[in-house]
């Protein structure tokens, strides 16, 4: 019975998400940089930009992998689409501490922040990572991914080239 409540429920969710998706807009929630301050998600839908918000974590393989592979294409990206990617961790307070130093080993050139967990996983209505999500330049959600395979970096530039022909 728990088992059929749990499939019900993510159902309804992705249901209400594939449906409201066009129409849904960053939420308002405050994240910290990297160096502490506080800001507010939204403001990077506000920014006319095409935005492209990647959850993670640094025990997820899959999350690096993905922003690695991005990180490969990212600066002919912003080159070509005027975009920028927002790499959101969704460590614990003591893994988050060692975020600045990885972002450093990797490189990656992104926006980096770090919140909490479980509120910016009932804002933006996610369980698992990473989660990606594609804001156009008005500051809508148009298109959200989850898991990584290599190669979806392609289908979310095609998602990005879609954008800039409108």
């Amino acid at each position: 019975m728990k088992l059929i409540k749990t499939l019900l429920f993510f159902s309804f969710s992705l249901l209400f998400f594939t449906a409201n998706g066009q129409d849904k807009t960053i939420p308002d929630i405050e994240v910290k940089t990297l160096e502490g301050q506080t800001v507010n998600m939204q403001d990077f839908g506000n920014n006319g930009k095409i935005t492209v918000i990647s959850f993670w974590a640094t025990w997820c393989a899959p999350c690096k992998k993905e922003l690695d592979a991005i990180a490969d294409v990212y600066a002919d990206w912003q080159d070509d689409y005027d975009m920028e990617l927002v790499a959101v961790s969704i460590d614990t307070r003591r893994a988050a501490a060692t975020i600045p130093a990885l972002v450093s080993s990797k490189g990656w050139e992104y926006t980096v922040l770090s919140g909490k967990p479980t509120a910016l996983q009932t804002a933006f209505n996610f369980q698992t990572i990473p989660q990606t999500f594609l804001v156009d330049q008005e500051g809508k959600i148009v298109y959200h991914h989850n898991g990584y395979v290599p190669g979806d970096e392609y289908e979310l530039e095609d998602k990005i080239k879609e954008l800039v022909k409108k």
